[in-house]
């Protein structure tokens, strides 16, 4: 029997019709489908790759492995002939195991543990982010004569999943850090920064490129020769909301870059949700239901610690719910995850239809930072991911 879904007009606005129907056909062809289960638009995939770079000139594209380090998307992307950033011994190993091209990969993870730094130089991975005199140090000592990029600290509101806590430095810092890796047997070659995951707020790019700005002319100043600009990733996705476009920000950013940024430079962006984020729909599962204290609670076999992390950090999702009849009365639902733990609570005060135990719900936009943050607590399993 094919199953009914509840779907509205704008759920077409978070994913692509055409990724949904994908979706919905693999479904009616798997009627007994095992979930949770991660499906990911191969096309969709191939067109967020053609979109990215293309209205910044003299880009190159990076791929964050840590979005979803999924063998058969990294095989995929391999295709496609763009770069990777990683930052573990584990991520290279993925890409060692592919024979990519160690001139496709960087590391813009700024604290890096030596083991990894020994095995990445010696695979021929040659550019390193830092934002500290001992993390220079280590790059002198086990990569030397390496291209080292410094991060700097710019602000991440707006963003939905600030990155500037952990990392980065204010400018002085960075130019005398960028001293250093001159003195050292560096080769001190740009500059770095993130505007944080999710980024819904334009001007963030604004600040942080008139940041760069202002250490590129100090640096160019003291004789210290810049040749790349990498901008980190941010590019949003929808998720119950619209996000801003690809083009859209590309454009403000180039013509940020031209106005700010002198000479001929190299642009590195590492994207990671805006590359698979939206071609991937979560297939799950309702396990049962409850009211306490006057509130619905609805529990799914997907939950915090076996897939939606992001959702303790803010991210809401968009869910489809399979339903018998098209006139269903809606409810204000709080939705969790299969675990014991009280903290596996993905989302409050969500609109979905009255739903039975056993349906199968939908999550959009989840091909990002989701499987790759999961792990088996409790025993619950991890989401397999099958490409469509």
């Amino acid at each position: 029997m094919v199953k009914k879904f509840k779907i509205e007009a704008w759920h077409r606005k978070i994913v692509t019709k055409r990724t949904l129907l994908k979706v919905l056909s693999f479904i009616d062809h798997n009627p007994d489908i095992s979930t949770p289960v991660l499906l990911m638009d191969e096309e969709k995939i191939a067109e967020n790759v053609s979109l990215i770079g293309k209205n910044i000139q003299n880009s190159k594209v990076f791929y964050a492995v840590k979005a979803n380090s999924d063998e058969k998307i990294l095989k995929i992307l391999k295709n496609y002939k763009i770069g990777f950033e990683i930052a573990s011994e584990g991520e290279l190993d993925l890409l060692i195991n592919l024979n990519i091209n160690p001139d496709l990969i960087i590391s813009s993870n700024p604290i890096k543990s030596i083991n990894f730094i020994k095995k990445a130089y010696s695979y021929g991975v040659k550019f390193f982010a830092f934002d500290s005199f001992t993390e220079l140090e280590k790059l002198d000592k086990y990569a030397p004569g390496c291209n080292v990029y410094v991060r700097i600290s710019v602000p991440n509101e707006g963003s939905e999943w600030p990155l500037s806590k952990k990392f980065g430095v204010e400018l002085d810092e960075a130019f005398e850090l960028l001293k250093r890796a001159k003195e050292l047997n560096l080769n001190p070659i740009g500059i770095t920064f993130h505007v944080g995951s999710q980024c819904l707020n334009l001007y963030n790019w604004y600040i942080a490129i008139d940041k760069a700005r202002q250490l590129w002319e100090r640096a160019i100043e003291n004789k210290i020769e810049l040749k790349v600009l990498n901008i980190g990733g941010g590019y949003p996705i929808n998720y119950t909301k619209i996000a801003p476009k690809i083009n859209e920000i590309e454009q403000y950013v180039a013509k940020l870059l031209k106005e700010k940024i002198p000479g001929d430079f190299e642009v590195h962006i590492e994207p990671g949700r805006a590359v698979i984020g939206d071609a991937g729909i979560m297939v799950t599962k309702i396990l049962g239901k409850a009211v306490r204290n006057y509130e619905n609670w609805l529990y799914l076999d997907v939950g915090v610690f076996n897939g939606l992390m992001e959702s303790l950090g803010g991210i809401k999702y968009t869910y489809i719910v399979e339903v018998k009849s098209d006139k269903c009365k809606y409810k204000k639902w709080t939705v969790a995850g299969p675990s014991c733990d009280s903290m596996d609570v993905i989302d409050k005060h969500v609109d979905l239809p009255d739903v039975e135990e056993g349906s199968l719900v939908l999550i959009l936009s989840a091909g990002a930072y989701t499987v790759s943050y999961a792990s088996e607590f409790n025993g619950f399993p991890i989401p397999k991911v099958i490409l469509i």
